[in-house]
């Protein structure tokens, strides 16, 4: 039998519940407004269930169990055994466990919440249909609505991610066994993240990227220790390569990728499979296979494609209600979250870079208390960014070039873990803090950290950038010893000229 359709009304309609929807709902809900959010698929969207969480879930497991094994220098001697199984429970279990805490959250702050899948009718209307065999669809009228829907992995010609081989970050993070071996197509965060932690699982990795190097959009000295770590940890990479197609193996269950030179695919019209090479042609950084026409054969048992992710708006018929896109599909917001129509909202990677579960959230926020009549806006000046690969790294606020850019004086200061006396108690002591301030004034403009807890760490200095705090109020701030966070002050201190523990440059 199915349901017939019916018409109710909400103030406040939210499509979407990750970190962006969820979070503007409950803030909705707080501010007395009548809300109810659609999600197809699980509460917490993607970063919850199959992203940021789960992923972090395995950085920590497989941290742990590479430590344990390369610890001989410490005394420590062991043979950490890895049961993917066991540990995919415990991520899983991680998993439900927030996810839960989001639908309860909801619900406690009065929030209607309805399975299904949203799209627009008009500027004041939305149906949702549900999901299931005979549960049919219904209308919602709105006063005001939130777009939260995300986004999803970019995929690339010729790999399909149904295609058994063939895996996204979702599917990765949900493999029932340990891959042997394993191409990394794209050396972005997460590309980087996910070999890793594979290859700490002891699996060969070999990233194939279109660029010259990993992480683009990072300083070349951030991606320094990543990139060595990672060559420790035995991957390989092949940079200024695409990944252009992939064959079985005959005779076993592996498979063959096919790579050729980024500017070929770039002439040929490929760039959006473009993914990697520092390498002259015909050279090779990981000893694949060159063929005769420069084009690269790496066998591997699995792929994962991690070139980037695209916004989902194009299931939301945003041409009903008269909202704009740009040409990507992004949905164009002010610093209010406002759509071009000021009674729709967009929030989260759907509105554009930086993709960033906080970012989506501190929106989220702010559409709701703007539609609550509260004089809210974004502000990105100190948004912070973090990249959990081995080590971490931290940014939040402007590097040297752009405050030289933005007209000012910079002066920077910079510490090393080498010489913080808590980090060579960790045995992690790559990397380094530095700090960007306008010299005439000293206000604070900008940081970046690679190194352990990089992601920690760099909240202090965007609370510094936050409140205006000049170097001197770094400095002069006391910081428990040891710690790592000392060298926040002291990269504050460097740059002043007068720091303890560094030379003075």
């Amino acid at each position: 039998m199915v349901v017939g359709d019916v018409t109710t009304g909400t103030d406040v309609l939210v499509i979407g519940a990750g970190p962006a929807g969820y979070v503007a709902a409950i803030r909705a809900g707080q501010l007395d407004l009548d809300v109810t959010l659609v999600e197809k698929d699980a509460y917490g969207g993607t970063c919850l269930n199959y992203g940021c969480i789960p992923s972090k879930a395995l950085i920590t497991a497989t941290d742990v169990a590479h430590d344990a094994a390369t610890a001989e220098e410490m005394g420590v001697h062991a043979d950490p055994e890895i049961d993917l199984g066991e540990m995919m429970t415990w991520k899983d279990g991680v998993v439900d466990q927030l996810t839960g805490g989001v639908e309860k959250l909801c619900k406690a702050n009065g929030v209607s919440l309805l399975e299904g899948t949203a799209r627009f009718a008009g500027e004041n209307t939305a149906r949702v249909s549900h999901s299931g065999e005979g549960q049919g669809s219904e209308s919602l009228e709105f006063e005001h609505a939130v777009i939260a829907t995300g986004s999803r992995p970019i995929e690339i010609p010729n790999f399909d991610f149904g295609d058994g081989p063939v895996l996204d970050s979702r599917q990765a993070l949900a493999l029932e066994s340990v891959p042997d071996s394993l191409v990394v197509v794209g050396a972005g965060y997460i590309g980087m993240e996910l070999a890793s932690v594979f290859a700490k699982l002891g699996t060969d990795v070999t990233v194939i990227e279109m660029l010259d190097s990993i992480l683009p959009g990072y300083d070349d000295d951030l991606k320094r220790p990543v990139k060595g770590r990672a060559t420790d940890l035995g991957i390989e990479f092949e940079f200024g390569y695409t990944a252009s197609e992939w064959h079985e193996r005959d005779g076993d269950d592996g498979i063959r990728v096919v790579a050729e030179p980024a500017d070929n695919a770039a002439a040929d019209g490929g760039g959006e499979a473009s993914h990697a090479s520092e390498q002259e042609s015909g050279e090779t950084a990981s000893g694949a296979e060159a063929v005769e026409d420069e084009r690269l054969e790496l066998e591997a048992e699995k792929v994962l494609v991690a070139v980037g992710r695209q916004p989902v708006s194009d299931t939301l018929d945003l041409e009903e209600a008269g909202v704009e896109t740009d040409d990507a599909g992004f949905v164009e917001t002010d610093s209010r979250a406002r759509t071009n129509l000021e009674h729709i909202f967009a929030v989260g990677d759907v509105a554009g870079e930086p993709m960033l579960a906080h970012k989506g959230s501190a929106e989220g926020q702010v559409a709701a208390e703007v539609i609550a009549g509260e004089p809210a806006a974004i502000d990105y000046q100190a948004m912070p960014a973090a990249v959990f690969t081995d080590p971490e790294i931290g940014t939040v606020g402007m590097t040297e070039s752009e405050a030289a850019e933005a007209g000012f004086e910079p002066v920077t200061g910079q510490f090393p873990f080498r010489a913080s006396g808590r980090a060579l108690t960790t045995g992690d002591s790559d990397g380094f803090v530095k700090v960007v301030a306008d010299e005439e004034s000293g206000y604070l403009l900008g940081a970046s950290i690679v190194g352990p807890e990089a992601s920690e760490l760099i909240a202090e200095l965007g609370l510094a950038i936050e409140l205006g705090a000049t170097l001197e109020d770094v400095a002069a701030t006391v910081h428990t010893h040891p710690t790592l966070s000392e060298s926040v002050m002291e990269a504050a201190e460097n740059a002043l000229g007068h720091a303890i523990h560094t030379l003075n440059r």
